[in-house]
């Protein structure tokens, strides 16, 4: 560095050089470097992009990062013990999944951009939050199954902000309502595909990726300066979402500091040149440290991959792959599962629909039987009665002789006699009488007794139908049902290999390019969807609660503007001495 306590950094930058790796780490050596920690991190995170991470530290209210070439205890870290170090993402990708190509790295992004936007480091707007929300659900919950994930299933998890949940008149259930929503249709997605959609919907927000610094012009007015992956950009302090200026990487020269005064020289020499002051030195240095990392990876992402970064993307390939002919598989062995079992509850259904026939069949025979009894006993009686009265006519009849023959001669008692005698005669028609009903009636009850046999066997007939049914289903039901060696699914295939010649690669490129069409297909419905909760829930929300970024983004959707084409601006119009 130059004399006078500055610092430079003249673009292009010069090419990273990579520090030996350390077999063992001594933790407590003086001569313990930042790269050796940040090395034994990355290790234990199996992690090979490190090009985007750095161990993050605070000293005085101000952040700093563990520079890799210089021991730790040479940082300017705090004294107390333990001492404590972030691993964090320090520079963001442009496009998450084109750059982002371990799944521990789109893991690590993902737990990092959500706990911002939660936090609301990074403005996300209510309708955006919802979808991000049921991504984050996918990510942690896998598919939805209405069985299982039931009302309140979400009631003790954070995904939306404080900001989104006070800005509307919604009820936890109303929010979980619409969270689920869309969750179900997230069917079918893996955890890292879920995480990867979370990522491309938040690299779109307008604070994404962006560090932000309280800075003053050469007036005195203070201004925020925002470095991201694009270039750097300046703000009004009460706006953080549109840039007034920005200075993409490629039309930047020179960027240097000298003290607190810092330095940015554009690459055309028309445009004057734009210096700052900051609060502090060690602010300039944290500038100048992520300009020129941004800066690398934005020249590194417009040359051709370098060798190791080839390897990871084959890799990355080749796993995702693997991981699709397993989910394809899976998917064909649940759908098979799920038919057999489906057959089975139908042949358990219709075997226990034939036992009810059955059991009712059952019980209609022992009712007939019982009638038939009934009806048996009923008629013995019947005849018994009849057989008793006609013995009581015969004796009727005796008596009526016994009474004629033994007549009295006299006027008087033949007159009683003639008396007994007509009683007598009326007693024994009456009896003959009762006879004949009784007898009328002890065929009756016989004819009766003879259609209950006949309905007897008529319902053991029926019985013996529906038995030689119910055999004949239970024979079905036990070749068709579930089989128990039915294939199960098993991570470790030794079957599985895979050998990818240039027609599979020819042919997973068609698919990459078939997927991005869906891609922007969906895109468009995804807009769809975000335009439609947003009109649902406008009548619900409190105005007098709406922030000043909820103001500056509403502004900004009005006007058609967004994050890439506000910074694109400035390039279209003329080259003009910028005044701030």
């Amino acid at each position: 560095p130059p004399r006078g306590g500055s610092k430079e950094f003249l673009f292009p930058a010069a090419n990273r050089q990579e520090p030996k790796h350390f077999r063992s780490l001594n933790l407590s050596s003086v001569k313990w470097k930042g790269k050796d920690l940040f090395d034994l991190v990355c290790r234990t995170l199996g992690l090979r992009e490190t090009w985007f991470f750095g161990l993050q530290y605070t000293i005085k209210d101000t952040v700093a990062w563990l520079k890799m070439d210089k021991k730790v205890l040479d940082h300017d870290v705090p004294t107390e013990e333990p001492k404590t170090f972030h691993f964090l993402a320090k520079f963001y990708p442009e496009n998450a999944e084109e750059e982002l190509v371990q799944e521990i790295t789109q893991h690590l992004f993902f737990l990092q951009v959500k706990k911002q936007i939660l936090d609301e480091k990074i403005f996300c707007p209510p309708e955006a939050s919802v979808l991000l929300a049921s991504y984050a659900v996918q990510a942690k919950y896998g598919d939805y199954d209405p069985n299982v994930h039931k009302r309140g299933f979400l009631a003790q998890e954070e995904l939306l902000p404080k900001r989104v949940i006070n800005l509307y008149q919604m009820t936890p259930e109303m929010w979980e309502e619409r969270i689920t929503a869309w969750y179900a249709e997230h069917r079918g997605r893996a955890r890292d595909e879920a995480e990867m959609e979370y990522l491309k919907i938040a690299q779109d927000l307008e604070m994404y990726g962006v560090n932000y610094f309280a800075i003053r012009n050469k007036k005195g007015t203070e201004l925020l300066l925002g470095v991201d992956a694009l270039g750097l950009h300046i703000y009004d302090p009460d706006n953080r979402l549109t840039p007034k200026i920005s200075f993409p990487w490629n039309e930047i020269r020179n960027i240097s500091y000298s003290d607190k005064e810092f330095t940015i020289k554009p690459l055309d020499k028309k445009i004057d040149v734009f210096k700052f002051n900051s609060s502090k030195l060690r602010v300039n240095k944290l500038i100048l440290q992520l300009c020129i990392g941004n800066h690398d990876l934005f020249m590194r992402r417009r040359k051709a991959d370098s060798l190791e970064v080839q390897q990871m993307k084959a890799q990355a390939r080749e796993e995702k792959a693997r991981k699709q002919m397993e989910r394809q598989c899976l998917a064909r062995e649940k759908q098979m599962r799920e038919e057999a079992e489906r057959t089975r509850d139908e042949l358990e259904r219709r075997l226990m629909q034939l036992k009810e026939e059955a059991t009712m069949a059952n019980e209609a025979l022992m009712r007939s039987e019982e009638t038939a009894d009934l009806l048996a006993e009923k008629a013995q009686i019947t005849e018994e009665e009849a057989k008793l009265l006609a013995q009581k006519a015969a004796e009727a009849e005796q008596e009526m002789q016994r009474i004629k023959a033994t007549a009295i001669r006299t006027e008087e008692e033949k007159r009683l006699m003639e008396q007994k005698v007509l009683e007598a005669e009326m007693l024994a028609l009456k009896m003959a009488e009762e006879s004949e009903r009784r007898a009328k009636e002890a065929d009756q009850l016989k004819q009766d007794l003879q259609e209950a046999r006949e309905s007897e066997r008529r319902a053991k007939q029926k019985l013996l139908e529906i038995t030689s049914k119910s055999s004949y289903t239970s024979m079905n039901s036990s070749t068709t049902a579930l089989p128990t060696d039915l294939p199960s699914y098993n991570l470790i295939s030794e079957s599985l290999s895979f050998d990818f010649k240039d027609t599979d690669m020819k042919r997973l490129s068609m698919e990459i390019e078939k997927e991005k069409v869906e891609y922007m297909e969906r895109s468009k419905h995804l807009q769809e969807q975000l335009n439609e909760l947003k009109t649902e829930i406008e009548a619900l929300k409190l105005k007098e609660r709406e922030t000043a970024l909820d103001i500056l983004h509403n502004e900004n959707s009005s006007r058609g503007n967004s994050k890439h084409n506000t910074i694109k601006k400035p390039q279209a119009q003329g080259r003009r001495p910028i005044c701030i």
